[in-house]
């Protein structure tokens, strides 16, 4: 009964166009004094007609909502098995939905892999911030006054993994808080050696800066973030006892070291988001993130870097430190 209802709702333009027809017809007739039997036949006619055709319209509007609720179960397909079209203007309502539907999957589909990357990168990273915890926490048991430069070594370690997850995190958002402005280069450099001080130290890595005596637009965070994963990588794939430079080679900055290098194989992948290659594997500390992460920042802020290495010759990073975007006035 609620569909019927709902059918009459629908149609009730035509009944009423139907009814008005029937009784100017029925008129009409009589005035020309035609037999009654013969108006009230014609009218009987027409409504047996009438009624004919609203079962057929009846019919197929149930036969619609079947179709419909049927469809109901393939909501989350690409393309809905539509019927087929009764008109063009038809055919463009469906085809406006297989586009909308067809929107909706890929959307859930990018969610879907920025979801399972945010996972993998969260259970990659839960388990490399173990190793330095664990270090911090043997340091403490043994005490004594050496042991604190080490401890402070892990706790920078620790530092560095949690600034890089919070890069990850807002490299993807739409807040990014990009603040450019015209910044002494050398400053932003030694304020990066002097928080990595203390693993140069350990390490005994010789330290070799030549100033630049350059400013440029940038923003000065970021850059900084660069500049830690780069001497982070070089002291961590660098020797005891190794050398770290870091020298103006036109207009790019460079980060050298004599350490392990890279092999040809992996070099054209290391800015991959999740490649490790050949030294991430054997040092298991790897993430894979930091050179993605240091591309994605330099891009944003219009700068570019490049690498060449050779195992067992070391590693030269070039930062293409460009003027890079325009600040507004």
């Amino acid at each position: 009964m609620n569909m019927l209802l709902q059918y009459l709702r629908r149609q009730y333009k035509l009944l009423l166009f139907l009814a008005a027809s029937a009784a100017i017809f029925a008129g009409v007739l009589s005035l020309y004094a035609y037999p009654a039997e013969a108006v009230g036949y014609a009218a009987l006619l027409c409504i047996v007609l009438g009624l004919l055709f609203f079962a057929v319209g009846y019919a197929g509007f149930l036969r619609r909502h079947k179709e419909l609720e049927q469809l109901k179960k393939a909501v989350y397909e690409t393309v809905l098995p539509l019927p087929h079209p009764r008109s063009a203007l038809e055919a463009d309502y469906q085809a406006l939905l297989n586009a909308v539907c067809a929107h909706r999957a890929k959307l859930l589909t990018q969610s879907e892999n920025s979801r399972q990357d945010l996972l993998d990168y969260y259970t990659l990273w839960a388990h490399q911030i173990k190793t330095p915890i664990a270090a911090g926490r043997l340091l403490l048991q043994s005490g004594g006054e050496t042991d604190r430069e080490a401890l402070s070594a892990e706790l920078l370690k620790i530092e560095e993994y949690v600034e890089m997850v919070l890069g990850y995190l807002r490299l993807d958002s739409d807040t990014t808080d990009y603040v450019l402005r015209r910044c002494a280069l050398d400053g932003i450099i030694r304020a990066s050696l002097r928080r990595y001080a203390r693993l140069f130290i350990l390490k005994k890595l010789t330290l070799e800066f030549h100033e630049t005596n350059r400013t440029l637009m940038t923003d000065e965070k970021w850059l900084s973030f660069v500049l830690g994963q780069i001497l982070s990588n070089a002291i961590k794939y660098t020797p005891e006892g190794g050398t770290v430079r870091i020298y103006p080679d036109g207009e790019t900055l460079a980060i050298a070291d004599n350490g392990i290098g890279i092999r040809p194989e992996d070099l054209p992948r290391v800015f991959e988001k999740g490649f490790t290659g050949y030294n991430g594997r054997e040092d298991r500390k790897a993430t894979g993130i930091g050179l993605y992460l240091s591309r994605r920042v330099l891009t944003n802020l219009g700068h570019g870097i490049t690498i060449v290495s050779r195992p067992g010759a070391g590693t030269i990073v070039r930062l293409l430190l460009h003027e890079g975007r325009q600040v507004a006035e």
